[in-house]
């Protein structure tokens, strides 16, 4: 059986020895970070660094056979058995344990027995720590350093603010390549300590970590390709340059919601600054200038923007937004996580033209004139309104009646004959409708069908409708049947 949360974790109990004390009560021994036995009453409440569980603890009830059966497929149910565990080890005789361990929201705040660790983590390449109580930053290295083909390691959402790491702990995460550090407020000075150990750190992920400024460093980290810090408070560009000496390979920087008012750097200095960026997101930033647009022309190898919901764009329309975009950063092929093509970049650098064709000489953005020596100076196009009429003035003529009236196209005839009711003083069931085109050279149509809708006669404004009143049919003097009620 596996501890109860908030007991001491088993292979501690079998290292405590009873001993009597002047006072004649129970003590015991229990090991400190450093290996020195710390005596605490057993009558008192452990210390507030011994209560919660070890990682030791969960992983072995989680991925008890009991609890994650073996099955087959990538990353499930590997059966892990000890070669050489330690005597009376509460652990399981075997544990089906995936290469990738997910331990979230356990709450975690030690790591446990390290043999043991050691014996049944020795696959394992991923590791989610995530929402734990781990404050303690020689816990976290017990814990990875006994796993040594760790890559990926997520210590998101655990109380690490203020939390000192020394330069021997830090050692043990040098096998680490991807680090999520996630809502930790962990410290720049930490994290600068991580990144000289970490000889091939390639993803680092800063996010809701309430950082206004960025420590610089004299070391590089010259593996690092994607950098995630959103939902920061980095506002000034100056901060935001340190990331170019930091990590001159950085391929991705995802910077959204930041509230980043400005890119200050010039043509000279902006390709110098990163160089390798080939992928930015600006989403939800302070940026409000054309001429900061402009300036992500200068990273020579980028092609991939997401500028959303940024203030600049906020007074166009969507379509608008799309095309100045593209228009005004040539070398983009992902604009907001859609592809660009060849035909919809030169729709939108035509569109440009136009946009800023009645602007004043001082106001033309710099793009504009290298467009125009590509396609010339175009005009505005004609607007065309496509869409289909809504409504048309009409003159209603009933015998020797004649009325303006303007009706709804996207009526039917049954409804068109309700609104006639009060003009012509006749009910529905007793007139005859007839559409006459003006421009046409054909007679009269007769609407007959109830429920067509009148777009469909294409009506226009100054075309007739002839209101024919029905009247039943009568035997003449010559005894023929007589059909009164037919237009002529």
């Amino acid at each position: 059986m596996s501890a109860l949360p908030g007991t001491l974790e088993p292979s501690v109990q079998t290292q405590k020895k009873t001993v009597s004390s002047d006072s004649g009560q129970t003590k015991g021994n229990i090991p400190s970070a450093e290996g020195e036995a710390v005596q605490w009453d057993v009558a008192m409440d452990p210390p507030e660094n011994m209560k919660g569980r070890t990682f030791v603890e969960v992983m072995s009830e989680k991925y008890s056979p009991e609890n994650f059966p073996y099955r087959r497929g990538p990353g499930m149910g590997v059966v892990v058995v000890p070669t050489a565990g330690p005597q009376g080890s509460p652990m399981k005789d075997r544990l089906n344990l995936p290469s990738v361990l997910v331990l979230n929201s356990c709450g975690i705040s030690r790591a446990g027995d390290q043999t043991e660790i050691a014996a049944f983590c020795a696959h394992v390449i991923e590791l989610d720590l995530s929402h734990n109580k781990l404050r303690d930053w020689l816990e976290i290295s017990k814990i990875v350093s006994n796993i040594p083909h760790l890559e990926f390691l997520n210590l998101s959402s655990n109380p690490l603010q203020g939390m000192h790491l020394e330069s021997q702990w830090a050692e043990a995460f040098c096998r680490v390549r991807r680090l999520v550090l996630n809502n930790t407020q962990v410290s720049w000075d930490t994290l600068l300590l991580l990144t000289r150990e970490i000889p091939e750190l390639e993803e680092l992920f800063l996010c809701l970590n309430e950082y206004s400024s960025v420590s610089a460093s004299s070391v590089a980290c010259p593996t690092l390709r994607l950098l995630h810090i959103t939902d920061n408070s980095l506002k000034d560009w100056a901060e935001v340059r340190k990331f170019g000496s930091m990590f001159p390979s950085l391929d991705t920087l995802v910077m959204a919601n930041n509230n980043l008012a400005s890119i200050q750097d010039n043509k000279d200095i902006l390709p110098r600054l990163f160089p390798n960026l080939r992928s930015i997101n600006l989403n939800n930033s302070g940026l409000n200038q054309w001429g900061d647009i402009e300036k992500l022309n200068f990273f020579p190898k980028l092609e991939e923007v997401r500028l959303q919901g940024i203030p600049l764009l906020q007074a166009y329309t969507n379509a608008e937004r799309r095309s100045l975009m593209i228009a005004q950063l040539p070398s983009i092929s992902l604009l907001n996580g859609s592809v660009v093509s060849d035909s919809e970049r030169e729709d939108a650098e035509r569109f440009f033209i136009r946009y800023y064709f009645d602007y004043p000489e001082e106001e033309l953005p710099y793009r504009y004139h290298s467009l125009v020596t590509k396609y010339g100076r175009l005009e505005p196009l004609a607007e065309i309104d496509l869409r289909p009429r809504c409504r048309a003035q009409v003159e209603v003529h009933c015998e020797e009646k004649v009325e303006q009236l303007n009706i709804r196209l996207d009526q039917t005839v049954a409804e068109l004959k309700k609104q006639l009711t009060t003009v012509v003083k006749l009910s529905t069931n007793s007139m005859r409708l007839y559409y006459i085109d003006k421009c046409s050279a054909f007679g009269p149509e007769e609407m007959r069908y109830n429920t067509r809708v009148l777009h469909s006669y294409s009506i226009q404004d100054g075309d007739e409708i002839l209101v024919v009143p029905k009247i039943k049919a009568s035997t003449g003097a010559n005894g023929q049947i007589c059909h009164t009620g037919e237009p002529t």
